[in-house]
């Protein structure tokens, strides 16, 4: 005879307990008081005639048979909510909502979103420009698409692509203000689309750290930077993925052959419970798809990359947790 399983509110919250750290914040997730999480937890060990947290630290720590206990717990609740999840949108119809970096929404997404709809002619798509990670969590969001370290809590978080940085040029410019050397940039206005970290990451590979500087342009985003450069306005910093068509199209020129590794990449994430979903899940791996074919087709720019010295810090609002991949 199988030996029945203990009660389902008590394992949610010694499973949200666990995960947060804390009786309080397990308490605000599933909006009941300190004192329900509380008694729910002793309840269970009870029932399992055994202590899961140790007493008397700050934070909660699990005993061994608590840890023993916590992955079978998560990976339960992961099931239901998938399985939800595949209840609730059981086709690839209706609409799905996206954000993603604004420069890769624009200048790499649109262009290609023609093959998708294509495929997919019953999604109907909501696009929001952003690189805001808390996007994640929203009821309103269903895939965020960002720029960053990756490694963002409580979500499914899968690397999609690194990618090099190095400066572009509109040829109307390049005639007019010729680039013969890395020291002519002193002539040029520079087009940040940061806070300057990635020029001085690149002018470091270059060792031209010292070089004087004639006017820059801080736009705070590269989709910015990179459509003043197509319109002449100065140089900016391309990437190897929204510039590439730029530079296959002839608006955009490479005028040195150094490139240098961008500090963070770009990471494909959803909440658990949406990544199981069809309508999703088409999306994400067109996304993956689409990625790997453009990479095996087209041939790698005739740049040399270059590992990049620390940089001095600056004030910044890009994400600096640890990586989180999986699937």
């Amino acid at each position: 005879m199988a030996s029945r399983l203990p009660p389902l509110n008590p394992l949610r919250a010694f499973e949200a307990a666990a995960r947060r750290g804390s009786i309080s914040a397990a308490a605000r997730e599933l909006s009941v008081t300190h004192g329900a999480i509380s008694h729910q937890i002793k309840s269970l060990e009870e029932t399992l005639k055994t202590a899961l947290f140790e007493r008397g630290g700050k934070r909660l720590k699990l005993t061994p048979q608590g840890a023993l206990l916590l992955p079978a717990v998560t990976q339960a609740f992961d099931g239901i909510a998938a399985a939800t999840a595949l209840m609730n949108r059981p086709s690839t119809s209706g609409n799905l909502r996206i954000s993603c970096v604004p420069a890769l929404l624009s200048l790499w997404l649109v262009p290609r979103l023609g093959s998708f709809v294509d495929r997919y002619p019953e999604i109907s798509l909501t696009l929001t420009s952003s690189n805001e990670p808390n996007l994640i969590y929203s009821p309103d969001i269903d895939v965020a698409v960002l720029y960053g370290s990756g490694g963002w809590k409580d979500c499914w978080t899968r690397l999609w692509s690194t990618f090099e940085l190095f400066p572009v040029v509109s040829p109307t410019l390049l005639n007019s203000r010729p680039l013969r050397s890395i020291r002519d940039l002193r002539e040029h206005v520079l087009l940040h689309g940061d806070d300057g970290r990635e020029w001085y990451s690149w002018l470091a590979a270059a060792d031209q750290l010292d070089m004087p500087k004639a006017r820059e342009h801080f736009m705070g985003d590269a989709r910015l930077s990179t459509e003043a450069a197509r319109h002449g306005q100065g140089v900016a910093l391309g990437d190897s993925i929204t510039a590439s068509s730029l530079i296959a199209a002839g608006e955009l020129i490479m005028p040195f052959d150094l490139a240098v590794p961008a500090p963070d990449a770009f990471y494909v994430a959803a909440r658990n419970d949406v990544r199981a979903a069809p309508i999703a899940k088409v999306f994400i791996d067109w996304m993956f798809e689409t990625i790997e074919a453009e990479r095996a087709a087209q041939p790698r720019p005739a740049s040399r990359s270059r590992s990049l010295p620390s940089p001095r810090r600056r004030n910044t609002n890009s994400t600096t947790s640890p990586v989180d991949e999986g699937e």
